[in-house]
């Protein structure tokens, strides 16, 4: 890579992208919604029970069907892992987290197809879409 005036104007653009992101409304309800989940006791709770029933089940994962308790170990670390999942706090998070992802993987792709409609960019979600949006749904082909 060669340094040059290109690449510091380069880097100042990413500065500004960055600082972009941080100030968007999308990434502050992203820290409110992170930020609400970390300070909540319950949640709390229910992530070292699950830690917990996790790290029982990994110890007797192994040996599969032949460790003692293995099905009701295996439902136990399902159910505190649908307890925490259904908390009303973790929950909100994981929407945010899904609608910040979505935003950066929209950037990536915008950025991507500015230099070349051959690059591909792995936005790590089955669901992103890379069609051109602006149609609305009347497109065909």
């Amino acid at each position: 890579m060669i340094i040059n005036d290109a690449f510091f104007q380069l880097e100042d653009q990413n500065h500004v992208l960055i600082q972009a992101i941080l100030a968007s409304q999308t990434y502050n309800t992203y820290l409110q919604k992170k930020n609400q989940m970390n300070d909540c006791a319950e949640v709390a709770k229910l992530k070292k029970a699950f830690q917990v029933e996790k790290d029982k089940f990994e110890r007797i994962s192994s040996y599969g069907e032949y460790a003692p308790d293995y099905r009701q170990q295996q439902r136990r670390v399902r159910a505190s892992k649908r307890a925490l999942d259904l908390n009303e706090k973790v929950a909100a998070f994981r929407l945010t987290e899904t609608d910040f992802q979505q935003l950066l993987d929209e950037i990536s792709q915008r950025l991507a197809q500015t230099v070349s409609s051959e690059i591909k960019v792995d936005a790590g979600n089955p669901f992103f879409e890379t069609k051109n949006h602006s149609c609305k749904g009347n497109c065909h082909g």
